[in-house]
């Protein structure tokens, strides 16, 4: 069968081409027309635009380059009806794919299928109506959002969530020795704090500063800077001080030698999580107070961090705008560390969310399915 797929940023990429790899198991006549990444090319098929050529965030990004949006959104719609999948495939992406989406269920007969649910529970709740009239099958890797989807009428499948499958199989086949990381960085025997500022360098300048600020006060910890990809040393170096070391393409090995962690806010804090490290999730944002405020009034949510989210609870500390101080960083730090007051407690709720999300094998198992209902469709 032929199989369409769109991502639009580089987490996508890594999600698509692992389904990719699982449909190909799953369908030994698959075929790839695509809008993603290397890692998909990777895989194989005919990439037709690079995901990075369309990765536009924030409102004035997004402004200025209209133009652009609008000649690849069209370019995709005349390409996906000239090829005529078996079935359409949009990787998260909402704002571009939900798009296309409209176009490709109001044109033609193609089944459109949605592979990680756009966030329409955080905030602009009212897209349901656009899956619902749109999307034939959503596949979700967060377990609340069957209920949600469910109050909405609308029925998805929960197949699991890759950092799961990510972890894991990192943990099977890379069992690495304290020491011998520790040798490999020339890092010292102190205990240590790993600092996961972001992706982003406003998110890192915004965090890391205070992170490293808040250490100061805890001479017996070594902090550890895991580097974000595409990010160069020297950016790093301007708001880190002597007693700081970073890591580039280690933050699995890191968080698997690491005591705790200060992480911002996305996928690191769940994976984290998994690693069973206790952490404190630290955002920080410009003009704190009217942040908070709306976050108050227009999120739909009580949390930010993915770990709180599926757990329904407040399992770590979100430290959040106007939330996230330096002071509130020790105070919070200090709770998780061995002998803190929320470090057990904290250990104890991972497992559960461990529990909650399941065995690995989401991509398979959403391979599996697809290609299940593509042939009952036939």
């Amino acid at each position: 069968m032929k199989y369409y797929l769109i991502v639009g940023e580089a987490s996508g990429d890594l999600h698509a081409s692992n389904l990719m790899k699982a449909l190909k198991e799953a369908d030994a006549s698959a075929e790839f027309r695509f809008v993603g990444g290397d890692l998909m090319a990777a895989v194989g098929g005919t990439c037709v635009k690079s995901y990075k050529d369309m990765a536009y965030m924030g409102f004035i990004p997004v402004l200025l380059h209209l133009r652009t949006i609008f000649r690849n959104m069209d370019y995709c719609k005349g390409d996906i009806v000239s090829w005529n999948p078996d079935v359409l495939i949009l990787v998260d992406y909402p704002g571009f794919n939900l798009k296309i989406a409209e176009y490709i269920r109001a044109h033609t007969r193609i089944p459109i299928y949605y592979y990680i649910s756009p966030k329409i529970w955080a905030w602009k709740e009212y897209r349901i109506k656009n899956i619902k009239r749109d999307v034939d099958e959503l596949f979700s890797i967060l377990p609340f959002e069957v209920d949600f989807y469910r109050k909405h009428q609308y029925s998805i499948h929960y197949v699991g969530n890759p950092c799961v499958d990510a972890v894991s199989a990192f943990l099977d086949s890379k069992k690495t020795d304290s020491q011998g990381f520790v040798r490999k960085h020339g890092l010292t025997d102190k205990p240590i704090v790993a600092l996961l500022a972001g992706s982003r360098k406003q998110e890192i300048k915004d965090n890391l500063t205070r992170m490293i600020a808040a250490s100061k006060e805890f001479p017996d910890y070594q902090f550890v800077v895991a580097g974000a990809p595409g990010i160069e040393p020297e950016f790093y170096r301007n708001y880190m001080d002597e007693h700081t070391q970073i890591v580039f393409g280690e933050t699995y090995p890191l968080l698997q030698h690491a005591t705790a962690a200060l992480v911002t806010s996305g996928t690191a804090t769940l994976e984290t999580a998994l690693f069973r490290v206790p952490q404190v999730v630290c955002y920080y944002t410009a003009a704190g107070k009217l942040v908070s405020f709306l976050r108050r009034h227009i999120l739909k949510v009580k949390y930010i961090s993915l770990v709180n989210l599926i757990a329904g609870k407040e399992v770590v500390t979100e430290l959040v705008a106007d939330g996230m101080t330096v002071p509130n960083i020790r105070k919070e730090l200090r709770a998780i560390l061995p002998s803190g007051i929320q470090r057990t407690r904290m250990l104890e709720d991972y497992d559960r969310l461990i529990a909650i999300l399941g065995e690995p094998g989401a991509s398979g198992r959403a391979a599996g399915q697809i290609v299940q209902l593509l042939r009952e469709r036939k």
